[in-house]
């Protein structure tokens, strides 16, 4: 079976719970305003954002058990994301985050980095050849390792354009990318602390032929191409209700703009529209933007600019 794209990385289930008034402060009651369990994670959320815009995908990467794996299937039953590659251990709860969140600002907690612990079983799955050789283009996060290469040096091997995410500028992964989308998080690692944003800029471009977005919230992203001068634009400025999601929407926006080659400033443009649709609500996976919202929020700010 074909579909338009394959993704490899996170997929969880993400336990967010949305404050009636600050953000959480010492020893003070908060009092929750709205609470969900739904699908999350970099690869999930995209996915999940990917349906929403007319896209079919199939997807692997987390091992999935028996909190996660039933609402995936149930959340995922109406949409044209597959499952069927994703491995169910009866054995694991599956693996799950969890967000407060209150306005502009939230803090996620979880159990990441007991996955990669000495003697901790392993939770995800190796690609299979024949998932990426039915897609169009794909995605991977850089989490999983040796997994995380092999889904890379598989999309090369079959010739797939796909995106990643904070992917440093020394790995195969962003070396053979099409779209590496940088985030701050990336920027202020221990790599890049001491190096200017157009140090940064450089060094990425100069490695890979694909294209470089360095996304820095609500500031101007940079983005461009080896040998090409640092371009910047505006994010769209929406009224935000919760940044839960904002990169990962992001992403899928990059995906939807290799799938349907676009230039690489309708792509920015696209995937920012995109980002700024997913912050102006909230559940995110309950209320993703459609690509018939997309597409209004794009022809507003043309008129405005």
């Amino acid at each position: 079976m074909n579909y338009d794209v394959y993704m490899h990385g996170q997929v969880l289930g993400t336990h967010s719970f949305w404050l009636k008034g600050e953000f959480l402060q010492p020893d003070e009651y908060s009092e929750i305003k709205e609470k969900y369990f739904l699908p999350g994670g970099e690869t999930g959320t995209a996915a999940t954002v990917l349906a929403s815009l007319g896209v079919s995908v199939k997807m692997d990467g987390t091992h999935i058990g028996t909190e996660v794996g039933p609402l995936l299937k149930e959340f995922y039953k109406d949409k044209t994301v597959d499952l069927s590659s994703l491995y169910f251990d009866p054995e694991y709860e599956g693996l799950m985050d969890y967000v407060v969140i209150a306005g502009l600002v939230r803090s996620p907690m979880g159990v990441f980095q007991s996955l990669y612990e000495p003697g901790a079983k392993k939770r995800w799955n190796m690609p299979k050849e024949e998932d990426v050789v039915g897609c169009k283009v794909a995605a991977v996060d850089p989490f999983f390792l040796e997994e995380t290469q092999t889904a890379a040096e598989l999309f090369v091997k079959h010739k797939k354009p796909y995106v990643t995410i904070d992917s440093r500028h020394d790995s195969f992964l962003h070396q053979h990318c099409a779209v590496n989308v940088v985030s701050k998080e990336c920027t202020s690692s221990e790599q890049y602390k001491d190096k200017s944003v157009e140090e940064i800029y450089e060094l990425l471009t100069e490695n890979t032929q694909g294209l470089v977005i360095i996304t820095r919230g609500e500031k101007e992203m940079l983005y461009g191409r080896k040998g090409q001068p640092m371009k910047k634009m505006k994010p769209f400025n929406v009224d935000v209700k919760s940044t839960l999601g904002a990169g990962d929407t992001f992403k899928a926006g990059c995906v939807f703009g290799l799938l349907n080659n676009m230039s690489d400033e309708e792509l920015v443009r696209f995937a920012s529209a995109c980002s700024a649709l997913a912050i102006s609500r909230f559940p995110l996976p309950l209320h993703p933007p459609t690509l018939e919202e997309v597409k209004s929020l794009l022809d507003r700010k043309v008129e405005t600019e």
